[in-house]
């Protein structure tokens, strides 16, 4: 199975860019299977419910949140009768939505894709790593399932690590999100499962993650609330990871990074 993770998209320009390339990205590179993380694409702060229905129609298989899914209310009643928006695992018992999907392709073979949230310098939410281990009691890569993505959606790089390390052998992949900024560590770890620290984000990186450079540089300056921040609507890099899996085991066989347009370094998986 091809599978191919898209960063959280920042904004009008991030989701610009990912619906005018995944079209071709999706034949040039015979993907089954594409995630984004989509917490930041109504104007840099959630996820409406018109936005998801435009990226889940323009070829975007699945739609993973994170710390700012509520911050659109009218997601709330949405969420709950779309299942391929997926927010995080460990919210508390009776937050509407899910944690998790299985998604049945249409020559049959299932992938399930998760989303988890990290505690460390984030909302006190239940522990991912033992949701994580429940959901996997009850899926089984390579018989169950044929593939399996987890957005680990954290702040702490350790944090990130030690979900990858914990899961290694029993998902196809596990990329972090959150942080906006790609990280060189794309592998495939030592029982078979593709990591990456994070995915980078889908938006205009002449910025600060994302965001406008000014008012957030003056944050930071005089340390006082400012104006809103707004996204940067300059030419956006969409960034991500693609996995291809072993049949019999869902297990990674390749793992490359992908960055188009933009400021950053271009790069295309070549397999």
């Amino acid at each position: 199975m091809r599978l191919l993770f898209l960063g959280d998209i920042v904004g009008r320009t991030g989701r610009e860019a990912v619906l005018s390339r995944l079209p071709a990205l999706r034949e040039k590179l015979a993907l089954d299977l594409v995630v984004v993380n989509a917490e930041n694409a109504s104007h840099g702060f959630g996820l409406s419910p018109a936005i998801a229905t435009s990226l889940l129609q323009g070829g975007v298989d699945v739609l993973t949140l994170g710390n700012h899914a509520w911050d659109r209310r009218d997601l709330i009643g949405h969420i709950t009768s779309e299942p391929r928006i997926v927010r995080p695992l460990n919210y508390p018992p009776g937050t509407p939505g899910q944690g998790s999907v299985v998604v049945e392709l249409a020559d049959g073979r299932k992938a399930l894709v998760v989303n988890v949230m990290g505690r460390l310098f984030m909302d006190p939410l239940d522990d991912p790593f033992r949701c994580m281990n429940e959901l996997l009691n009850k899926h089984r890569l390579g018989a169950t399932i044929q593939a399996a993505i987890v957005d680990v959606h954290a702040e702490a790089t350790s944090e990130k690590w030690a979900m990858g390390h914990m899961l290694d052998g029993r998902v196809s992949l596990v990329v972090g999100t959150h942080t906006h900024t790609p990280t060189a560590d794309h592998r495939i770890l030592a029982s078979g499962t593709a990591f990456q620290t994070d995915a980078g984000m889908c938006g205009d990186y002449d910025s600060v993650i994302g965001m406008t450079k000014e008012p957030a540089v003056t944050r930071f300056v005089r340390k006082m609330p400012g104006e809103r921040l707004q996204p940067a609507e300059g030419e956006a890099t969409i960034c991500g990871i693609m996995v291809e899996t072993e049949d019999a085991t869902g297990l990674a066989r390749r793992v490359a990074p992908l960055r188009q347009g933009g400021l950053l370094a271009q790069t295309l998986p070549d397999f």
